[in-house]
Parts: C-alpha cells; sequence; structure tokens
C-alpha cells in the first residue's frame, strides 16, 4: 500500500520531496498535483510502472503519455523544434499546455506514437513539479488522473487518497485539484491546431480550435 502525504504546493517540504524523488528512482508511480489536474507520474525507464499506470486509466498502447520537462532545452532532447515551433514554446511555456510534436530520433519507440512518432510534452508551472523535475535531471511520464468512467479528473484529496492509495507508491497532495486539465496544441503541422482546450488561454496562441 502507497502512502498519502499532504506536501506544500509552494513551497514542498524537503523531506517529502526527497521521499517522492526516491519512489520515482526506484521504478515506483506516484500521484502528485500539477499547475492543472492531478497526475499518475513515473520515470521513463519504468517500465512496470508505466504498466501499472495503464491498468489504472485503462490505456492502451496507442494512447500517448505526456512527458513532463524541467526546461526547453531538455525538451528539444526528444522533440524536434523549428523556429516558430521554438518562438511559440517560449511565449507560453512554462504553462498548461501540452504540444504534441515530433519525436526525435533518440525517443524509444514504445514512448511516441507508433505510427505520427509523435510525443505529448508538458513544462507545468508548479514549484513541486519543477523541484522534482529539478531533481530527477530527466523527464517525468505522466498521466491525468482521470479514472475509467469519470467524466473529469479526480479533484478531491480525499477521494485520490481512497481510490489510489494501494495502487501507486505514493500519494503527494496539496489540496483540492482543478477539473479542467492543460490545453492540447498539435505542433506536427503549421498552423497549429488546438485539440483540446483547456486551462491554457487560447488567446496566448493565437490558433484555431481543431474542427
Amino acid at each position: 500500500m502507497g502512502l498519502c502525504l499532504n506536501i506544500h504546493p509552494v513551497n514542498p517540504q524537503a523531506r517529502l520531496l526527497a521521499q517522492a524523488l526516491d519512489v520515482l528512482r526506484s521504478g515506483g508511480l506516484l500521484v502528485y498535483p500539477t499547475d492543472t489536474c492531478y497526475a499518475l507520474g513515473c520515470m521513463v525507464g519504468a517500465r512496470e510502472a508505466q504498466e501499472r499506470l495503464r491498468r489504472i486509466r485503462q490505456l492502451d498502447l496507442q494512447h500517448d503519455l505526456s512527458l513532463l520537462f524541467s526546461s526547453i532545452s531538455q525538451l528539444a532532447e526528444y522533440a524536434k523544434l523549428d523556429d516558430r515551433v521554438f518562438a511559440l514554446l517560449r511565449r507560453v511555456l512554462p504553462g498548461p499546455y501540452t504540444f504534441i510534436l515530433p519525436a526525435t530520433h533518440d525517443v524509444p519507440r514504445r514512448l511516441a506514437d507508433p505510427r505520427k512518432r509523435s510525443i505529448g510534452v508538458r513544462l507545468p508551472d508548479h514549484p513541486l513539479c519543477r523541484a522534482l523535475l529539478d531533481g530527477l535531471g530527466e523527464p517525468l511520464m505522466s498521466s491525468t488522473l482521470q479514472l475509467p468512467g469519470d467524466a473529469e479528473a479526480l479533484a478531491d484529496p480525499e477521494r485520490i487518497c481512497e481510490e489510489l492509495g494501494r495502487q501507486v507508491d505514493l500519494v503527494l497532495l496539496s489540496g483540492p485539484g482543478s477539473t479542467l486539465c492543460s490545453t492540447v496544441v498539435d505542433l506536427l503541422t503549421w498552423p497549429p491546431r488546438i485539440l483540446r482546450e483547456g486551462a491554457g488561454d487560447p488567446a496566448r496562441l493565437g490558433l484555431s480550435s481543431a474542427s
């Protein structure tokens, strides 16, 4: 059974942060808050944790998991960026957006869409997320904490602990979460398209919504 711990959303306690990093480095699965919804996360190389994540969400292998990064320069190791895309990312990140980008050749095929070779990327604007990513020194594989049959992401800390406490290795709670997820933007073509409107203001992107 995992632990449910209350962590400060702005100044995460060093002891709890170290505990979360130990869980991730040992291949564990974590629930944590972001700048939008609560999320499930694990390290890129943690195959068993990724399988558990997919079982919890009931996701098949064709469903992309997002990668969270600490910086655009780190992101560029996994996704191809041209000048227009780079300028767009610099304008709105960090923030509540998920961008679909072409994967670089260094990205393992199991992490990218097998048909388009694309990945979803995020740079969250949340102190705990930044602390986790800085401590890891590498991306965090992530998926919104939305259970099968639910219309929206889990936001109530008590229910999160009840539902997930026995399915993951650690639950980090920092008060009620949002049910509004990130805005998803397809950058595989230009002009880009907004695939899902969420917490990120579409006006900042200057793009049209998908039909």
